[in-house]
């Protein structure tokens, strides 16, 4: 009878079965699935060994351990490769008027093919064209990184750039940042070729009651300890860091103040020998607390310091990614190698001198907890200096002056976010975040030039593959 019982249940069984896989929400279908691959934790320094990372969405919506198989319209094996957070350029130029805006565009997808899915536009005159690429991006008919840009720069009467505001008085200055916050740009970028003193600090300081970040160069008629306790939120290149660690800084501001009423007023680079000459250790750890103290990052570039310094000796007539540098932008780079061929062996000498100390500040900094943010400065009339792989320059720099290969790291994907206050939703490799991801073929924690071994780029959710990035990349290059 029991068996009878048993054998009259099965069938109804099977039908609850049949029901309840009826009732189940179906299987979740991943845009991509990244399956078996080492995760680069840059907050935390390591590697996560075996990982699935699953993108829906254009966002990442899991990260954990590879166990099972997930159904994904894309999957990609990554049995001994490493994913990266896309990289950011925290210092990139879009400039040169209308007639350069098409081969300012160009650089986007030479961005992209080097794993760089986000970029800051450090101030020019293409504000508009950017929100339009911005816009195409969005719509997924352009691909490239993501923009966050300064407009316009704020400067003095007689700016060097063209469409930089120009702020004398605190009424002017005021309503240069109300047309910047009509612009809703992402930060304010001052410059300093014709900025008063005064002029700067009262841009820092009405900025900050705004809310607005503000970042940039900065006159030698003040302190940066001034600009730091004004609320200046980051310091461009390393020159003005660097005045800050003379022993004798306020002897040498001074000097400049009162040189700016004469025929023959000081500027930046006639006064870095005497800077040179009385750094200071002690000086220096002063700022750098103060820094980290008032939160104001530091983006040493100092990749293109190493190529300016070097153009006497290398025209660059034979570096093969001139071949997707626009000639038009190829053209604005004359300038500055007519200049260098011009200086005299003393001149050279120092310039080297120079930068040599300055990639001594950057561990000092970063010891001292200041954060630094890897930029490049690549753009029109920043001599090849190029989009993409110049970042890669300026992290190898950045560990030959001392840091870690985390810390380099750190500097071009967590440390940008979370500047820029969305780090929330980008800069490393968490569920919830951007699907911004860079597949590697060698381990970057181990050696930083590691990164330019790119197997593929993921941008907004969607796989570049290697072919793709080559593809992209030919349709740039010059006939």
């Amino acid at each position: 009878m029991k068996k009878t019982l048993l054998l009259l249940a099965l069938p109804a069984t099977a039908l609850l079965a049949r029901e309840a896989r009826r009732s189940a929400p179906p299987a979740k279908i991943y845009d991509l699935v990244i399956n078996h691959v080492s995760v680069v934790d840059v907050a935390a320094g390591r590697l996560r060994p075996d990982q699935t990372v699953a993108v829906a969405g254009g966002k990442i919506v899991r990260v954990g351990p590879a166990t099972g198989r997930y159904a994904a319209r894309q999957t990609v094996d990554g049995t001994g490769r490493y994913l990266l957070p896309g990289l950011w350029d925290m210092h990139v130029h879009f400039r040169g008027g209308d007639s350069l805006a098409a081969a300012n565009k160009k650089s986007l997808a030479l961005y992209l093919a080097h794993g760089i899915t986000t970029v800051r536009d450090a101030g020019g005159d293409l504000t508009p064209f950017i929100y339009q690429w911005r816009q195409e991006e969005a719509a997924g008919t352009l691909a490239g990184p993501r923009l966050f840009t300064s407009g316009p720069k704020i400067d003095g009467p007689g700016a060097t750039w063209p469409g930089s505001l120009e702020v004398t008085t605190p009424a002017q200055v005021s309503h240069a940042l109300d047309s910047l916050q009509k612009l809703r740009v992402d930060y304010v970028k001052i410059y300093d070729s014709k900025l008063s003193g005064e002029a700067y600090l009262e841009t820092i300081a009405q900025a900050e009651q705004r809310g607005l970040k503000t970042t940039g160069h900065m006159p030698y008629s003040v302190t940066l300890a001034e600009a730091v306790n004004r609320g200046l939120d980051a310091t461009e290149h390393l020159y003005y860091v660097f005045k800050a660690c003379s022993g004798k800084e306020d002897s040498l501001t001074a000097l400049v103040r009162n040189s700016l009423t004469t025929s023959k007023p000081l500027g930046l680079f006639a006064l870095l020998p005497a800077v040179y000459d009385t750094y200071s250790p002690a000086a220096a750890q002063r700022i750098f607390r103060l820094m980290a103290a008032h939160h104001t990052a530091a983006v040493p570039t100092l990749a293109i310091g190493h190529t300016l310094a070097g153009l006497a000796e290398n025209d660059h007539a034979h570096d093969t990614l001139r071949a997707y540098i626009d000639p038009k932008i190829q053209r604005t780079y004359a300038k500055r190698l007519a200049g260098a061929r011009q200086q005299s062996a003393a001149a050279r000498a120092f310039s080297q001198k120079l930068e040599a100390r300055f990639r001594t500040l950057v561990p000092q900094m970063q010891a001292a907890g200041v954060a630094i943010l890897a930029g490049s400065d690549s753009g029109p009339f920043n001599s090849f200096t190029y989009p993409g792989a110049s970042l890669h320059d300026e992290l190898r720099l950045l560990v030959q002056a001392g840091l870690t290969p985390a810390q380099a790291l750190r500097a071009a994907t967590l440390n940008g976010a979370t500047f820029m206050g969305v780090a929330a939703r980008s800069g490393s490799i968490t569920e919830g975040k951007d699907a911004d991801l860079v597949l590697l073929t060698a381990n970057p924690l181990a050696d930083i030039t590691n990164t330019r071994q790119i197997e593929a780029v993921v941008s907004r959710g969607k796989l570049y593959a290697r072919a793709d990035l080559g593809r992209m990349l030919a349709a740039i290059k010059n006939k």
